[in-house]
């Protein structure tokens, strides 16, 4: 294959930004962003953005798809693919490999396969059909459409969730947009032993929380985000954003968060067995083995050997 997208994968705290950017620095590559809160600005400890790690030596590496638009904004995985495959056709319009970065599997997934999505207009009949019907009516509605959906957390949102039968319901009578760039991919994936992965991501919520993540979460509040929008976001906003209501003691607060975090890294790491199973060829590496990395790169990638 003529390898024109290299993908480094893994679970939350696999150490993939630290091996995206010392690579990038040997290849000249620029990184793009395949994180599903990583686009939303302000939102940098809870999603790791990391932001420091993007220079090396002295170097700064690009990144892309990284605060692009606000915590209110709604974004979906058609925002997503139409961002990536212009950052994609940008970058490699200037003769540089583009680095696909992230563990966001529904985001890697609509770029690796190609997903054929169309872009749908908010629908304003529909709207007001769906403003008085419950959230129990408007997700039987969903399923009916489409009994097996890819983002469940469209489940979990009002807002989104009627986007969502929006989505469904014109796209069953549209033809799909052009077809995407063809996409060769040499994909990579970190992997640890289960223990060491586990202290690795108690130790990194411990430094975070150190760090000002809980101030993190209060400057959104004050800024306008909704409780229940922080709770639409997940792990660290979700159970900060219950421990600043007071609902629960910064304790247990800790140890609930800690412990979802380590079943959110366990279905990573069963949604990329499914991309195996599905044909997506993953190279995986022991830890963030940057040798192991280079070699890899070296046998699949020509232009780089030697």
């Amino acid at each position: 294959m003529n390898i024109n997208l290299i993908v480094i994968l893994g679970p939350t705290a696999s150490g993939k930004t630290a091996l995206a950017v010392q690579l990038a620095k040997v290849l000249g590559s620029e990184i793009i962003s395949a994180d599903s809160r990583q686009v939303y600005r302000g939102m940098d400890m809870g999603t790791g953005k990391d932001l420091s790690e993007y220079c090396v030596e002295g170097v700064a590496i690009p990144c892309h798809l990284i605060d692009i638009v606000d915590p209110d904004a709604d974004f979906s995985v058609f925002d997503y693919q139409q961002c990536f495959f212009r950052c994609f056709t940008e970058i490699s319009s200037r003769g540089v490999l583009p680095l696909l970065v992230g563990g966001t599997g529904l985001y890697l997934e609509s770029v690796l396969q190609g997903y054929r999505m169309c872009e749908v207009p908010e629908n304003p009949a529909l709207r007001n059909e769906f403003a008085t019907e419950s959230m129990e009516a408007l997700v039987r509605r969903f399923l009916t459409l489409h009994p097996r959906p890819h983002n469940k957390s469209d489940l979990l949102d009002r807002s989104r969730l009627i986007r969502a039968i929006e989505i469904v319901e014109q796209s069953r009578h549209e033809h799909v947009g052009p077809p995407p760039p063809r996409i060769e991919a040499l994909v990579v994936g970190g992997r640890w032993e289960r223990r060491l992965l586990r202290q690795r991501i108690t130790a990194r919520l411990r430094q975070r929380l150190a760090a000002g993540m809980v101030e993190e979460v209060r400057a959104l509040r004050a800024s306008g985000v909704s409780w229940e929008r922080l709770h639409y976001f997940g792990l660290e906003y979700r159970y900060i954003g219950l421990y600043l209501q007071g609902i629960l003691d910064y304790q247990t607060m800790f140890e609930t968060l800690n412990t979802k975090i380590h079943q959110f890294a366990k279905r990573q790491e069963t949604w990329f067995r499914r991309m195996e199973r599905n044909g997506t060829v993953i190279h995986w590496l022991d830890g963030a083995d940057h040798d192991s990395l280079r070699k890899i790169i070296e046998n699949n990638v020509p232009t780089v050997q030697g």
